[in-house]
């Protein structure tokens, strides 16, 4: 039996609308704030299957969320990725679903793009941290820059909307924030720039990595001119236009300034664990509830259970000493 549509709102009136989606916590790159050089895996078998990433993202459908964001990992690297959107498409074609997004690191897109796009996708988030091509190798630690550049060339050409996401690392890649905005804006792409969150060990001491948007936004200043806009696309940056470029900046900043009062968001692992908080460490499994019932009156009870408790914000704190806040890594949650 069928669980009647109810909203998804949590005990701080906020209605969750936007569902991530983590299909794999595999990446075909190491980069130096995600993941530790020697990262040990899940078994394939702690995944949640094809059939049963669709159960679940068709239940929160069921709910109200209008935008899914499949995450990794890397998604592109799971060889079922496109079948599964495929099959999720219905809910575009029906008028239920607004948007299936993508964030990726590029390095595949160029062979999966056009394919995207036939099943529906119209954007893509796509990381880009420097257009240095030994910068952006050691940055990823064996990435290569020609590989993402053909995929964004690949992604426009098949008609996909492309916004870059570039994170913000102190003595590494600041001094390029400005060109990467010009590049970014000169093919007609967003860019939003994201501070270092304390998810997981990887091997670097966080507090050093950490560079505050309010300083890069600060600098920018002093060279373009930012003006605040109004525009949001259901998550949680802040825009200005660049007056230089005519392009669209955003800034994610969960360090310097919070974002979580019109927080409209919650993930769900690639092992079907449903967390409410990126920041919080308290999640439900929604796995055993797809696995323990034909039905989906287990899993609709465990989603009501996690957003009924979903918390009112973050406490990530930088100043803390010791080991990362989070154990889990970002790419094990969902990027």
């Amino acid at each position: 039996m069928s669980c009647p549509a109810r909203a998804l709102i949590d005990g701080h009136a906020r209605r969750v609308t936007y569902l991530r989606v983590s299909v794999t916590d595999r990446c075909d790159l190491r980069c130096v704030y995600c993941m530790s050089e020697a990262m040990s895996f899940l078994p394939k078998r702690d995944l949640l299957t094809l059939e049963e990433l669709d159960r679940l993202c068709s239940a929160f459908v069921d709910r109200g969320v209008r935008k899914i964001r499949l995450t990794g990992g890397e998604p592109l690297v799971r060889r079922d990725v496109r079948a599964l959107i495929g099959g999720l498409s219905r809910h575009l074609a029906s008028g239920r679903l607004d948007e299936i997004t993508l964030t990726t690191n590029g390095t595949l897109l160029s062979r999966h793009a056009q394919a995207l796009a036939d099943h529906g996708v119209r954007r893509v988030n796509v990381s880009l941290d420097t257009l240095d091509p030994d910068r952006y190798r050691a940055i990823t630690r064996w990435g290569a820059l020609d590989q993402v550049l053909d995929g964004l060339a690949a992604a426009r050409a098949a008609g996909l909307a492309v916004k870059l996401n570039a994170v913000a690392l102190a003595g590494v890649n600041e001094d390029e924030i400005e060109r990467l905005v010009r590049f970014a804006h000169g093919e007609g792409m967003d860019i939003t720039l994201i501070e270092v969150m304390p998810l997981g060990d990887v091997g670097v001491a966080r507090e050093d990595q950490f560079l505050s948007l309010e300083t890069v936004r600060a600098r920018l200043a002093e060279r373009l001119t930012l003006t605040p806009i109004a525009d949001r696309t259901g998550g949680p940056a802040r825009y200005v236009r660049v007056a230089e470029t005519g392009g669209r900046l955003g800034f994610i900043t969960p360090m310097s300034h919070n974002f979580c009062e019109s927080c409209n968001r919650v993930r769900v692992t690639c092992t079907g664990m449903l967390y409410t908080c990126l920041g919080h460490e308290e999640g439900r499994d929604l796995r055993r509830a797809l696995r323990g019932s034909e039905g989906d009156g287990l899993l609709h009870a465990a989603i009501d259970d996690a957003v009924a408790n979903k918390p009112k914000g973050h406490d990530f704190d930088l100043s803390r000493a010791g080991p990362p806040m989070l154990a889990r890594h970002m790419s094990v949650t969902g990027g």
